[in-house]
């Protein structure tokens, strides 16, 4: 038990002056608990803050009890407000103090103002290139989704055939209240026994097994935006699973977006990267090649004298557009050297040739000039781009 010479001042516990009002003092209790109440706050001591806020409160909001600490502070002549045991919290109805949605929000009810039935979102995922990335435009799928059942109507019954629950008069609704620590709580939940429809059945609907549902399939109709993620979600109101009990409206289905691997262009945002492949004569005397794009349009690269293996080649403007609809990103390219595993007899004389004449004296690029002929895997650069 806390110590009386410890206990920290009622009002400086919740923040208020001597002169606060029963509004002032509400107000803060109420910010107060939702802050440190140890269903929402992790911190250690957040237990004994909420305790002390507590009994703060419940000295503080009643007059005869704030009259007699206002006088003796925590040395009242009589011993504790709270009788021998001192604080053992205190019941008050929740929903006036903190309202309805807070503990609604903790232990998985409902409140009083309770929304229409909803039936359950759905997720597919569909996958697109770059290409549809690039232009964007409309597209479609074919997947089995849940509908209501003919048969019953929704409702899970043998010919739709239902009537009125017991258990909550047809309201769908129960109230219950609910012990929480020194609290009380009263809150309004959905009827386990109707599972919220207000009505019940004796036999189960065949076609559905009492689900209400069935599952057909059908084409969904939608337009990819320019420049879409991999990951980006469409959504399409009403197109989820129908409500429960044939009551209520349809949740929501979204489309998951699936951007396929590209055989040699890896996306980083706006930008396309690829890796191209060339001989030793391309890297060093410069080269021009030639390779399909996604748009269509050929891409034309200029590789520069000079080059070295892993130098890269911006190509601006051809990359994917954004998905804002301003620009496009750059093409990058990342020259790597090709080397093959084997070499014929010529070729491998070729560069024993070369090594010898080289040592050190002579320039690489004007030693290759003389056996482009001889030497075909200098040459035939177009035949290395995509090995």
């Amino acid at each position: 038990m806390v110590n009386v010479s410890e206990k920290r001042d009622y009002y400086e516990v919740l923040g208020v002056s001597k002169e606060a009002d029963a509004t002032e003092l509400k107000k803060s209790f109420r910010s107060l608990a939702r802050k440190y109440h140890p269903d929402k706050n992790d911190s250690p001591d957040a237990d004994e803050k909420f305790k002390e806020i507590q009994e703060a409160y419940a000295v503080l909001s009643d007059n005869d009890k704030r009259r007699n600490y206002d006088r003796f502070g925590h040395n009242s002549p009589g011993g504790s407000p709270f009788g021998p045991g001192g604080f053992q919290g205190f019941n008050i109805n929740l929903d006036d103090i903190l309202g309805g949605d807070f503990f609604s929000s903790m232990f998985g009810g409902r409140s009083s103002r309770s929304s229409r039935a909803q039936g359950h979102d759905i997720l597919v995922r569909h996958e697109i290139n770059l290409e549809a990335v690039l232009e964007g435009g409309k597209d479609e799928m074919e997947v089995d989704l849940p509908s209501t059942c003919l048969d019953c109507q929704g409702t899970g019954a043998k010919g739709g055939i239902t009537r009125q629950c017991r258990e909550c008069d047809g309201k769908g609704q129960v109230r219950v209240r609910q012990q929480i620590g020194p609290f009380v709580q009263d809150s309004v939940r959905s009827c386990p026994q109707c599972d919220g429809s207000g009505r019940t059945y004796e036999s189960r609907c065949k076609s559905c097994s009492g689900d209400g549902l069935q599952s057909e399939p059908q084409v969904l109709r939608f337009s990819i935006p320019k420049g879409a993620q991999d990951g980006t979600r469409l959504r399409m109101r009403g197109k989820g699973q129908p409500a429960p009990h044939g009551k209520g409206v349809a949740g929501d289905l979204f489309i998951q977006l699936v951007v396929e691997e590209h055989s040699w262009f890896e996306r980083n945002g706006m930008d396309l990267i690829m890796s191209l492949p060339l001989g030793y004569t391309a890297l060093a005397l410069g080269t021009s090649i030639k390779l399909p794009h996604i748009d269509g349009k050929d891409l034309v690269v200029k590789v520069p004298a000079g080059t070295n293996s892993g130098d890269t080649i911006t190509i601006a403007g051809r990359g994917l557009p954004s998905s804002r609809g301003v620009g496009r990103g750059d093409v990058v390219i990342l020259c790597k050297l090709h080397m093959p595993n084997k070499f014929d007899k010529g070729t491998k004389k070729v560069l024993e040739s070369i090594r010898d004449n080289l040592d050190g004296k002579t320039d690489l690029i004007d030693s290759m000039k003389g056996y482009p002929k001889i030497c075909p895997f200098f040459i035939n650069v177009k035949a290395l781009i995509f090995i």
